[in-house]
């Protein structure tokens, strides 16, 4: 970083992260596995650019949030990794989900997995903090490891079927 505007660790975090697409990059990282530039452009349910997407991507690298290195499978492709600095944003965004959850309209759908990860406490948060490390680092899962991802996966999966016949509102449709 070059121009810092204060020494206030909430300044400097939001000089970091504090754009529209940092997090929300972060979060399809995290929550979605998507690790490839095109991935994250098609699944952006909100929408992003693709020169804001590189730009976004080449600032987390930067930043120490995200490594790149090349994709073995097609010399063209680069795949994304969090660090260990970006791992520890877990709890970071689990607690903005919170919020949210409580404050803001959200869908049953979208919110059933940060519903999930309150109910399972600090617990859950390091067992899935332990199967990104695994998952981006290399790190060994420990014996008898059950995989939050999925299991947040089956919940979304089953709560959008749920509400697939009814509209934005609740309604039957």
């Amino acid at each position: 970083m070059t121009d810092i505007r204060s020494g206030c660790p909430i300044n400097l975090s939001l000089e970091v992260l504090g754009d529209r697409w940092s997090l929300i990059l972060i979060r399809d990282i995290m929550f979605g596995n998507r690790r490839h530039f095109r991935e994250l452009l098609a699944s952006s349910q909100e929408g992003i650019a693709s020169n804001i997407l590189a730009d976004r991507l080449k600032r987390l690298v930067a930043h120490g949030i995200l490594s790149k290195r090349d994709d073995p499978s097609h010399k063209q492709k680069a795949i994304y990794s969090l660090t260990e600095k970006g791992i520890d944003l877990l709890p970071v965004l689990i607690q903005m989900g919170t919020w949210g959850r409580r404050y803001l309209p959200t869908t049953p759908e979208l919110s059933i997995r940060q519903e999930l990860l309150e109910q399972g406490g600090p617990a859950l948060c390091e067992d899935f903090m332990t199967e990104l490390r695994h998952l981006h680092l290399g790190a060994p899962l420990p014996e008898g490891h059950r995989n939050v991802r999925d299991r947040l996966q089956a919940a979304f999966e089953r709560v959008a079927a749920e509400n697939a016949g009814r509209d934005p509102t609740g309604a039957v449709a």
